[in-house]
């Protein structure tokens, strides 16, 4: 049986049909889903990862996208996972299209944002140089989960966040109506507040952002 069939076929057999309910319920009926649960999802990815590691390490791109196109939500869970611990860091230049193609396919919170921290935010890491090309692109696009996307990479960047960069990017965005926009922006500030307070409390101050996203960059401040 092919390494995918395999996977499929072994998280079939751990299926829970009212798990699947409530889990498609709390992500507003919008994916199908198995019913496993993160930590025997992981469990079962895992053992299915080291039985098949060398076929996956081989061929990873070709295995995320491909759990992409399966219509169980689990699945995409793990073709981000898979995509994430196989690359090592080491990504190819060209990966920034993939990964841009993860964000748009079956988007919602729940992939993007995992996707916008860990995958582009590393990508970026690596090649800094195109940071704002990359940036300018994603944020001009159509697509609200590309904008989030360019708002969010930069979580876990620390000290070595652009705070000009995310700024720039804040103010962009900041007429937008769309919850999950207005959330990033406040979401982006408050992670960066945690290392620079007075700079993301005055910019807050003097920048006409929406109530949802000025009271979420301000949560953890005085």
């Amino acid at each position: 049986m092919p390494p995918l069939d395999e996977l499929v076929h072994l998280f079939k057999q751990y299926q829970n049909p009212e798990n699947a309910l409530s889990m498609k319920a709390y992500m507003k009926d919008h994916f199908e889903f198995l019913g496993i649960k993160a930590t025997p999802r992981r469990d079962l990815f895992n053992r299915w990862y080291e039985k098949n590691k060398e076929s996956i390490q081989n061929n990873f791109r070709s295995y995320t996208v491909a759990l992409f196109e399966q219509p169980y939500r689990e699945l995409h869970y793990c073709g981000m996972e898979l995509f994430y611990k196989a690359v090592k860091k080491k990504y190819l230049p060209e990966d920034i299209y993939l990964i841009e193609h993860l964000i748009v396919t079956h988007s919602w919170w729940d992939t993007v944002d995992f996707i916008a921290k860990y995958l582009l935010g590393g990508y970026l890491k690596q090649f800094p140089e195109v940071i704002p090309s990359v940036i300018e692109r994603i944020s001009a696009a159509p697509s609200l989960w590309l904008n989030r996307s360019g708002l969010l990479f930069q979580l876990g960047y620390k000290t070595q966040t652009d705070f000009d960069l995310l700024k720039a990017e804040c103010f962009k965005h900041k007429d937008s109506k769309e919850f999950f926009i207005q959330k990033a922006i406040g979401w982006a500030l408050r992670d960066y507040s945690r290392f620079n307070p007075n700079g993301v409390s005055d910019f807050v101050e003097n920048t006409d952002l929406k109530p949802l996203s000025k009271r979420e960059a301000l949560r953890n401040l005085p």
